[in-house]
């Protein structure tokens, strides 16, 4: 079987979400994640980022390092900075390394597991963004495609996505993907 390879899905999708970002930004507004503002959301994702970076890298990144920090002075550079990191450290790890997540696993996933959660995670969480921005949220049907199989092998209930919803026959594939992870694409 080869190992999938979910580099392109990340980074496409990442990079998507740092365009997201170039404008002015009202970080209070609150966003599709339950109880989280725009500055919430943001200060999880740039730490993902660099969380995954360091894994990818082989470096420690404990379980504490995990939680959001407050933001910067400029948190859309801050956000891009830290999606150049991660898009860069996937580009150089071999898929079958084993990586620690602490955050996702208590033993190391081999790289291709890690890559296919990060992209699954930017994948909906940049709808999230430009939900809470009002802005249209487009990816190419072949990132969605490859995308569909890692949130259809998310469990029904996780405490990283809200209960599965359920898809219309008809629902395109990136509402399929959201209503798997729990979001109610409108």
């Amino acid at each position: 079987m080869a190992i999938p390879d979910f580099r392109t899905t990340d980074a496409t999708a990442v990079r998507a979400s740092v365009a997201l970002l170039d404008g002015p930004l009202d970080l209070t507004r609150p966003t599709p994640c339950s109880g989280w503002t725009l500055a919430d959301l943001l200060a999880h994702m740039t730490v993902q980022h660099l969380g995954f970076a360091a894994a990818a890298r082989g470096e420690a990144w404990p379980l504490e390092r995990w939680a959001p920090r407050p933001l910067g002075a400029d948190p859309a550079a801050d956000y891009a900075a830290a999606a150049d990191e991660v898009i860069a450290a996937f580009a150089a790890v071999d898929l079958e390394t084993p990586i620690a997540l602490a955050e996702l696993a208590p033993a190391p996933l081999p790289a291709w597991r890690g890559i296919g959660a990060h992209a699954i995670d930017y994948v909906v969480h940049g709808w999230d963004v430009a939900t809470t921005l009002g802005l249209a949220w487009e990816l190419p049907e072949e990132v969605l495609r490859q995308a569909l199989p890692i949130a259809e092998s998310v469990p029904g209930t996780t405490t990283a996505f809200a209960a599965a919803l359920p898809a219309p026959a008809d629902a395109s594939t990136m509402d399929r993907i959201l209503l798997r992870l729990g979001r109610a694409p409108r």
